[in-house]
C-alpha cells in the first residue's frame, strides 16, 4: 500500500505545479516596441508617435554635427521621463523606457542646451499585455 502512495503523491504534485505553472503574468517577455530618433540642429524625427504600453526602446542617432540630447517628457512638458544624454555627431545611444498608456513629448537638444527642437507629442496606448492572472 505503502508503495502506492508515494507515486500517487508525486503524479499530484507535478499535475498541481503544472496546473500552476499556467497562471504566471507574462512568461514569456514581450520584445520592446522599437523606434528610431534622428537628431540634427533642426531637427527631432521620431520614427513614430504612438506606442503600446509597456517596454518601449528608442535608438537615438545623432546626424548633426554637435553633440545632442533626447528626451521623453512627461503629458506636462517638464518632467523628464527619460533621455539619452552627449550623444556626439555621427553616434547612436538607446534609451529603453516602462511605460504606461498616457501623453506624453518628445525632443532633442542639439548642443546640449537650450529649449530644444523638434518638440513632439507623443501617445503611449492601452494594452492588455501587463494583465496579470494569479492563482487562486
Amino acid at each position: 500500500m505503502r508503495a502506492l502512495t508515494i507515486p500517487f503523491l508525486g503524479a499530484t504534485a507535478l499535475v498541481t505545479a503544472l496546473a500552476l505553472s499556467g497562471c504566471v503574468a507574462n512568461a514569456t517577455a514581450e520584445a520592446p516596441a522599437t523606434l528610431t530618433v534622428d537628431t540634427s540642429a533642426t531637427a527631432c524625427t521620431v520614427s513614430a508617435a504612438t506606442a503600446p504600453a509597456g517596454s518601449i526602446s528608442f535608438t537615438v542617432t545623432n546626424s548633426g554635427q554637435q553633440v545632442s540630447e533626447f528626451y521623453l517628457l512627461a503629458e506636462d512638458g517638464r518632467r523628464v521621463v527619460g533621455e539619452a544624454e552627449n550623444i556626439g555627431p555621427g553616434l547612436s545611444r538607446d534609451l529603453v523606457v516602462e511605460l504606461p498608456a498616457g501623453s506624453y513629448f518628445t525632443a532633442c537638444k542639439p548642443g546640449a542646451t537650450g529649449d530644444g527642437v523638434g518638440t513632439a507629442d507623443f501617445t503611449v496606448t492601452p494594452t492588455d499585455a501587463a494583465a496579470v492572472t494569479t492563482a487562486p
